[in-house]
């Protein structure tokens, strides 16, 4: 379970979260939607830290922060408990992709080594990448590195796993692979909180959607609701434009 209460954030004068409230249940897929520049991906960003929020609490499970005064100790706790996908990979490029898997597993984890690598190569193989295990990232496909982030994020078994527009940095022939690996993942009820563009991945996979504009959650529910009947003005208006 993911619970935000008052989350706010600001690069300088501009304000990028405004209050947020938002609580995910153990097993629920939310989806975020929204402009872009309406601070979805900084949302992510700042359950884990990689943004620092200035106000504000983020609870998973029974840990509770208090963003204002998060430790290192605190900030850590979180990033046991949740686990990132990048947008762009952001695989070390010069590890091979079981490497790039057991890195987290054995200096965040304190898994040892051997045991890292047998899960390592476990995840590999449900991801499809078995024979990738001794690929350096620049000998693979933009999908297969997206692969191989979502296996690193599954490797650690966190509570939480966010998922920052996972597929945006994808040629089109690469989408549908990470997006099945996507599902799977799902079907497994693995909390999920998902920023993404694709409307329709987002109408099948998702519980419950969220739609975030200027910083603010304007309006959120069940898929079919929020799709073909959303009551806010902005999000009709961010529909049609999409459908144009």
């Amino acid at each position: 379970m993911i619970s935000l209460q008052n989350l706010s954030k600001r690069f300088g004068e501009t304000v990028v979260l405004d209050r947020i409230n938002l609580t995910v249940e153990h097993g629920e897929r939310v989806v975020i939607i929204g402009p872009s520049g309406t601070g979805k991906s900084t949302l992510l960003r700042c359950i884990n830290f990689l943004d620092r929020p200035e106000s504000g609490t983020i609870q998973i499970n029974d840990l509770k922060v208090d963003a204002a005064r998060a430790s290192r100790a605190d900030i850590l706790a979180l990033r046991r408990n949740s686990a990132f996908v990048f947008q762009n990979y952001a695989l070390f490029a010069n590890m091979t992709a079981k490497q790039n898997i057991m890195e987290a597993l054995i200096t965040v984890q304190g898994m040892r080594r051997a045991e890292a690598e047998q899960r390592a190569l476990a995840v590999l193989a449900e991801t499809g990448l078995a024979n990738k295990a001794d690929s350096y990232p620049a000998s693979l496909s933009g999908g297969q590195q997206q692969r191989v982030g979502i296996g690193r994020a599954m490797a650690i078994g966190a509570e939480v796993m966010l998922f920052d527009e996972p597929t945006s940095a994808l040629d089109p022939e690469w989408v549908g692979e990470v997006l099945d690996l996507m599902r799977r993942v799902a079907e497994r009820r693995q909390t999920m909180l998902i920023v993404t563009h694709e409307m329709q991945f987002a109408r099948e996979i998702a519980d419950r959607v969220v739609f975030m504009d200027g910083g603010r959650i304007v309006e959120e529910g069940p898929p079919a609701r929020l799709f073909d009947a959303p009551q806010d003005e902005r999000l009709q208006r961010f529909l049609r434009r999409l459908s144009n």
